[in-house]
């Protein structure tokens, strides 16, 4: 039971997040410019570098003979460190 719902919540945590990172990014692009245009491009470049990890994290995890619910987990973990590492850097950029 209390596996589930720390699953939960680290759920609805990186929801949170992840919509905080879509709002700074948002604001960003709205106000144009070469920075804009710079965000942009590390958008692009992070998802697909983020979505490679992720699925060479799950490849790994099931040749290895890890089960499913771990391989998600090791998937998971890339995008979470890029999710983590946009928020305190577009924080510190907003302050």
């Amino acid at each position: 039971m209390l596996e589930s719902m720390n699953s939960w919540l680290e759920s609805v945590r990186f929801a949170y997040e992840v919509q905080g990172v879509i709002s700074m990014r948002l604001v960003q692009l709205a106000q144009g410019g070469p920075q804009a245009a710079a965000e942009a491009d590390r958008m692009i470049a992070e998802k697909i570098g983020a979505f490679a990890d992720a699925e060479m994290a799950l490849v790994s995890a099931l040749a290895h003979g890890e089960g499913l619910l771990v391989a998600a987990e090791r998937a998971y973990a890339p995008l979470r460190q890029c999710v983590r590492a946009n928020s305190h850097r577009l924080s510190s950029a907003m302050a």
